[in-house]
């Protein structure tokens, strides 16, 4: 029986939330707390912008095969689920151009997206199934990802109608077809755990949520919003309301039954905070951050990314939630953490940082840039890995996907683009008393002042090879704000100057609230407090898993490497000072593509670790990131 509260929202909404046209919460309690810049506010420099520059060079323009992508709909495709592939690489693409502005980029957008809209069958449909089979299998969740590729091309590189009316007419088909009886009901379309003996589920259809919450709010026509509600009132899943169990504050890996598939679970949730922006449910809010913080505190492991084959879901190979900040040193783990798992993992939190300006969802997302982000992109920028491993064989392109000519593409090798495209979405935004930095690269960036005027803020550091950040202050003319600093949780004795005068509360794991008149030459110097400690690895079910440290220097979890470390795996004991710190020593990396590297102290000597990103599994060679500990 659904919980009381859960049920009284929920009539609520039906009742009051469809009568009228709602608009998109701006004011009041259920306002945005910050706002993302306008497209082209923010440049990137260092290594950050070397990242996004590589992916789009090598990948997003270098030989994706987005005519193959568009084949699938035109003539069908060999395989389940391939459909997605298209809106995938577009999505990333637009929301590249949204950083770049880069003209060949928009070249190709433009082409595909009118080759795919080409293929638009006589019921508006954009499907790989033809008309008589329709809805089948796979194919809303390859629709879901068709309407986002056009919406992210409607909003960030073309507002041609003709795309709008093309999405349009895709959703009125799913309406169509989709629904209470005598259509088929979402929860009955899809192919989640049909094929591993267990009771279907279904989750992957329901993230249609996402794309039908969009184009309401491009066009504001209710039937939109009232299919959304349909979505939200099926629960989710088949057999598992997962709405009403994170109501209940159920544990993540518990939510769906044998089937809590991470990626998909969390691009839903990702979906409802768009819902709770037009309905502004109370009921809503409490799941939303419910979800947030079991998946932050339970799921998320050292590098920012979760998911597991083991102890409890092997079946799901391991992509679902599996307890996997407790379980993340188990031995018995084979596959854990896909990248299409981090990047909506990280996008979720961008959501939950825009809807409540919480500190601790940009911690997450600084920590899987820095960690699991880097650490599955290719170094020549031609992908992402489908998954990462701490020790042994770190990246592979072993998964789900399909292989054009030689060039192996899978569903995380093109999510992985899309997380460095939201890097320069989330590092600086705006909120109604003024910015917010959130990210710490060097960057430059173009803010409106709560007066309406500009402003620009340069932030200059080498971040984080340094501890030193400085911010100088531009508006076009003097003006009362407040400027925002995230202070990371890691960094307990944070300094802070303006003008050279030291700022006397600065507080670990919080935003800092600079007011004042601001005028152009301000200058905010930060100095993070970037010691280096060990981390005892969690108890979970398999003692085997107990005897393990990580060095995490900052918010950079550091390994070994195969490459330049032939006892790269060896039980070592590692030396702690009095305070419990690590005395390690930055030197020149031994290897032109790492970017940090350290001696490290231990009982034996030191030893060479180097950031967790910077290590190349790509030719065969191992990694150790969680040490075991020497007897």
């Amino acid at each position: 029986m659904k919980n009381l509260l859960f049920l009284l929202a929920n009539i609520m909404f039906f009742v009051f939330g469809t009568v009228a046209q709602s608009s998109h919460v701006t004011t009041g309690e259920n306002a945005d707390a910050f706002i993302p810049l306008p497209a082209g506010s923010v440049h990137l420099t260092n290594f950050l912008d070397d990242d996004i520059r590589n992916s789009i060079d090598h990948w997003n323009k270098g030989g994706l095969p987005y005519d193959k992508f568009v084949d699938f709909f035109r003539h069908g495709r060999p395989q389940f689920a391939l459909g997605e592939m298209w809106g995938k690489a577009v999505r990333s693409g637009c929301m590249f151009y949204r950083y770049t502005q880069d003209p060949e980029l928009k070249r190709i957008m433009d082409g595909t997206v009118k080759d795919l809209i080409s293929t638009q069958r006589e019921n508006g449909s954009i499907s790989c199934v033809e008309i008589d089979k329709q809805p089948e299998q796979s194919e809303l969740w390859e629709r879901k990802y068709v309407m986002l590729g056009l919406d992210e091309y409607y909003q960030w590189v073309n507002k041609d109608p003709v795309v709008l009316e093309a999405l349009k007419k895709q959703a009125d088909n799913i309406i169509s077809i989709v629904g209470h009886e005598p259509k088929t009901e979402i929860i009955d379309v899809g192919w989640s755990a049909t094929n591993v003996g267990f009771e279907e589920c279904h989750i992957e259809s329901s993230t249609l949520l996402e794309p039908f919450m969009r184009l309401y709010k491009h066009t504001g026509e209710k039937r939109y919003l009232n299919f959304a509600a349909y979505i939200y009132e099926s629960g989710g899943t088949k057999h598992f309301n997962v709405f009403e169990k994170a109501f209940e504050n159920v544990e993540p890996y518990q939510m769906a039954g044998h089937y809590p598939k991470a990626y998909e679970m969390t691009s839903l949730f990702e979906g409802l905070v768009e819902y709770y922006r037009i309905t502004g449910d109370p009921a809503i809010k409490r799941i939303l951050l419910n979800y947030y913080n079991n998946i932050r505190m339970k799921e998320i492991t050292i590098v920012g990314n979760g998911g597991a084959n083991q102890p409890y879901h092997p079946q799901v190979q391991g992509e679902a939630w599996g307890n996997t900040a407790l379980e993340q040193t188990n031995p018995d783990i084979t596959r854990m953490m896909e990248t299409c798992t981090g990047v909506t993992w990280m996008k979720f939190c961008s959501q939950i940082l825009r809807l409540t300006g919480e500190s601790s969802a940009m911690d997450e997302i600084e920590r899987y840039i820095y960690n699991g982000l880097l650490g599955a992109m290719k170094p020549e920028g031609d992908g992402f890995s489908y998954v990462n491993l701490f020790n042994g064989e770190k990246v592979t392109n072993r998964g789900w996907g399909w292989d054009f000519g030689g060039k192996p593409v899978t569903c995380c090798n093109l999510n992985g683009p899309m997380g460095l495209a939201y890097i320069p979405f989330v590092a600086v935004m705006n909120s109604k008393e003024g910015p917010v930095v959130n990210l710490y690269n060097a960057l430059t960036s173009s803010v409106t002042t709560p007066a309406g005027k500009q402003m620009k803020l340069d932030v200059e550091t080498n971040f984080p090879l340094s501890d030193k950040v400085d911010i100088k202050v531009s508006p076009d003319a003097s003006e009362h704000m407040v400027i925002r600093l995230r202070i990371p949780y890691w960094s307990s004795n944070t300094v802070v100057k303006v003008n050279g005068k030291k700022v006397k509360k600065v507080t670990s794991g919080d935003y800092l609230k600079l007011e004042r008149e601001w005028e152009k030459g301000d200058k905010i110097e930060v100095k993070f407090d970037m010691k280096c400690h060990l981390t005892d690895a969690p108890k979970g079910s398999n003692r085997k898993g107990d005897d393990f440290k990580a060095v995490i220097y900052g918010p950079i979890v550091l390994a070994r490497d195969e490459n330049t470390d032939a006892a790269y795996n060896q039980p070592v004991q590692v030396v702690t000072g009095e305070n419990g710190f690590v005395k390690v020593k930055a030197v020149n990396p031994t290897l032109t593509t790492t970017r940090m590297e350290f001696l490290v102290p231990t009982t034996d000597g030191e030893i060479r670790m180097i950031d967790f990103a910077s290590v190349n599994g790509w030719g065969g060679k191992k990694i150790c990131t969680w040490l075991p500990i020497k007897k």
